[in-house]
């Protein structure tokens, strides 16, 4: 039998930035196309940082830790910063496991809803304030995220 992931169970047990921020200044919801969780951010900005970050979301314990752990380290960071040319989707997801230890495998799929939602909550924030380069450069990382979930998928089936 292996060990328990503490920090996974840390993050089940008592979620961060878990709720609903009304009038955000960004919205984002995703659906897992794997098992058809929902998660929804909302974010709310000033001077391009995340001041603040809330989740709901319907899943397992992974979708839950996932966002919990994302809008932790999410909050406080420049906008810049986490759509920056350089960054990569991939980059989101390994830090997701980065902060909660290691995932099962069977739940690798659960990580990326949690950016894609984060991300579709950035590009909304950005098309309400009319940056439509900002808009391009996110939507790139969502496609980037999407091609994640079709590389499971070809892996499960």
């Amino acid at each position: 039998m292996s060990e328990p992931n503490f920090k996974l169970l840390d993050h089940f047990h008592n979620p961060r930035n878990i709720g609903v921020i009304d009038n955000p200044d960004g919205f984002g919801r995703g659906i897992n196309p794997i098992n058809g969780y929902l998660t929804d951010i909302y974010i709310k900005v000033e001077n391009e940082r995340i001041k603040d970050i809330k989740f709901k979301t319907s899943g397992c314990v992974v979708s839950v830790t996932s966002a919990s752990a994302l809008t932790e380290a999410m909050k406080g960071k420049s906008l810049e910063e986490i759509v920056d040319g350089s960054n990569n989707a991939k980059a989101l997801i390994d830090l997701i496991k980065e902060k909660l230890g290691e995932i099962p495998e069977k739940n690798w799929h659960c990580p990326p809803t949690a950016v894609l939602t984060l991300l579709t909550a950035i590009c909304d924030y950005y098309r309400k304030i009319g940056e439509k380069k900002k808009i391009l450069e996110v939507e790139k990382l969502i496609d980037d995220i999407n091609g994640y979930f079709e590389e499971y998928k070809s892996r499960i089936e």
